[in-house]
């Protein structure tokens, strides 16, 4: 009867365990689904805005106004030599250090912007230079064709130069790209809510580490989808091999 009793009891608790874990589990992912959503919007705005950028930083990194291409080249120098981490700390508090006023202020809605400037600049750096590769990947000889054949310099770069210089960016671009995937993290250094930061609160509040595991699941996802997309946009490129 006592061995009877006994396993009833553990058959019982295991229910219950089950049952807490199952409500603990979608608590837990309902939490990382709304980091993540913070995870997707800087993602998405540090493309949005640092795409166009890097194209501009390149030009000017190539121009032959020197007293515009130096300053530029210095920009890059510094960004691509430091931590994204420190670019954050920077301009994060830098304003409230050197000005005594922190522009960004406490809230939310500060410390993501924040987030973002940084990010743009950072990954604008990066893209100014994949862009400056690609257009110089370009032999010399098909611009001189193309004045050959009384194209305009825009003409060249439209109609002979643009598509070969996309087909030998994307891979370095794609690579980049993931990157910023993972970087976003980096955000919770200034209280920014992203998944990472979600799933380590659960340590404190609950007690339990395994949610800061479950984030990978998140990226592994998102980063997967990403490189199937690119592999199919590199399939559509082929044809400038």
């Amino acid at each position: 009867m006592d061995g009877s009793r006994a396993r009833q009891f553990c058959r019982a608790l295991c229910v219950v365990n089950t049952e807490v874990f199952s409500g603990m589990f979608w608590t837990v992912t309902i939490s990382l689904l709304e980091g993540f959503w913070g995870t997707g919007k800087l993602f998405a705005l540090t493309l949005v805005f640092s795409l166009p950028l890097g194209l501009f930083i390149c030009l000017g990194s190539m121009s032959r106004v020197t007293i515009l291409r130096y300053p530029i080249k210095f920009l890059i120098w510094v960004i691509r030599g430091t931590p994204l981490l420190l670019q954050l700390l920077v301009i994060y508090y830098g304003p409230g250090i050197i000005l005594g006023n922190n522009w960004w202020g406490s809230g939310t809605g500060g410390r993501f912007l924040a987030a973002l400037v940084a990010f743009v600049i950072n990954y604008a750096c990066y893209f100014s230079e994949i862009y400056r590769g690609g257009i110089q990947s370009i032999p010399v000889g098909q611009y001189e064709a193309g004045q050959v054949l009384g194209m305009t310099k825009g003409q060249i770069f439209r109609k002979v130069v643009l598509l070969q210089v996309i087909k030998r960016i994307v891979p370095p671009m794609s690579n980049e790209i993931i990157t910023l995937v993972k970087d976003t993290s980096l955000a919770r250094v200034i209280a920014v809510y992203e998944i990472i930061w979600n799933g380590q609160s659960f340590i404190k509040s609950a007690g339990i580490i395994w949610p800061l595991f479950y984030t990978g699941v998140f990226y592994l996802l998102f980063s997967g989808l990403l490189t199937i997309l690119f592999d199919r946009v590199e399939k559509k490129l082929s044809y400038f091999r």
